[in-house]
């Protein structure tokens, strides 16, 4: 029963003390999302569904032009 007590109590100083590094860090998290994250727009790399919609719109572009057809009068 001691080391049950014992392990709770090491938890919930080791919980406590992450609480406390996030609550007063004066330094946050970087940005997770990749669309706002500057260094990954520095790189290049966009989140999945903006390079969802650029691909779907190139697709779009290129069946454009290909049904486009020359008309003689």
């Amino acid at each position: 029963m001691e080391i049950v007590l014992l392990a709770i109590a090491l938890l919930g100083l080791a919980f406590l003390g992450m609480a406390f590094n996030i609550v007063f860090r004066k330094k946050r998290f970087p940005e997770t999302h990749v669309g706002h994250n500057r260094d990954m727009r520095k790189l290049g790399i966009v989140c999945a569904k903006t390079m969802d919609k650029l691909e779907q719109k190139k697709v779009k572009e290129e069946l454009r032009f290909k049904r486009l057809s020359v008309v003689k009068e």
